[in-house]
């Protein structure tokens, strides 16, 4: 069933694992795709049968923490489209490992320029269209960590938590004006990445990038209408 046949749906981070899994399942249910990424050259390479599609579009070089660059992929998305559904973001980072006074001014602006100010630029860029149209679905990538600090990810917990507080602003915001904003909280994600870094570690219990955008999919679907501000968990079996 092509539950979002022909909605115009921009996936942020779309070269990445989760991503990608975001990319293939709003495929999967009739999406027009606009993938952005801040490499130029990968979506090509990952997306091969999208580049010569009419009916997708690939938007490389967006970086997500430049309000600028935002704006030009959504003014180019629009104006193919002439309207933009669904933000989809699965941009974010993970650093940690240090207590609070051992943590690098660096890794604090890193954490936040990459998971809290991507998600408020991303989100400012595309509100006014949603507006204009009088629909919308804005789903963000938040995490567990967001729920509560943790000892070691001062950082990390707190941007996170930003994006969550983010999405419940929003939501207050634009429900009575056909607009929703929700996001995911993913446990331990099933990467290649973590496997590598966590070699002892039970995968079985992390969660697969499919079942994360399974989760995209049904926010931004009718049948998730009349939820919006919500965090919903997809931590796995862990």
């Amino acid at each position: 069933m092509k539950q979002l046949n022909d909605q115009v749906v921009l996936v942020t981070g779309a070269s990445g694992n989760l991503g990608h899994a975001v990319a293939h399942a709003f495929l999967a249910a009739g999406a027009r795709l606009a993938l952005a990424d801040r490499a130029a050259d990968r979506l090509p390479a990952q997306f091969p049968d999208l580049a010569a599609s009419d009916r997708h579009m690939l938007c490389g070089g967006v970086d997500v923490t430049d309000p600028d660059s935002v704006q030009r992929a959504v003014e180019a998305i629009v104006a193919r489209y002439g309207r933009l559904d669904v933000l989809a973001n699965s941009v974010g980072g993970y650093k940690a490992g240090a207590p609070t006074h051992e943590t690098a001014l660096e890794t604090w602006d890193l954490m936040m320029n990459l998971n809290a100010r991507s998600a408020f630029i991303l989100s400012r860029a595309v509100l006014p269209q949603m507006l204009s149209q009088g629909s919308g679905r804005i789903v963000h990538t938040a995490a567990r960590a967001a729920l509560a600090g943790t000892a070691n990810h001062s950082a990390y917990n707190a941007s996170k938590s930003v994006v969550v507080r983010l999405v419940e602003s929003i939501a207050a915001e634009y429900k009575h004006q056909g607009i929703t904003a929700n996001c995911v909280l993913p446990g331990t994600i099933d990467t290649p990445q973590n496997r590598a870094e966590m070699p002892n570690a039970d995968w079985s219990k992390w969660v697969p990038p499919a079942a994360i955008a399974d989760a995209f999919v049904f926010l931004a679907s009718d049948a998730a209408a009349h939820i919006t501000g919500a965090a919903l968990p997809v931590y796995g079996r862990s």
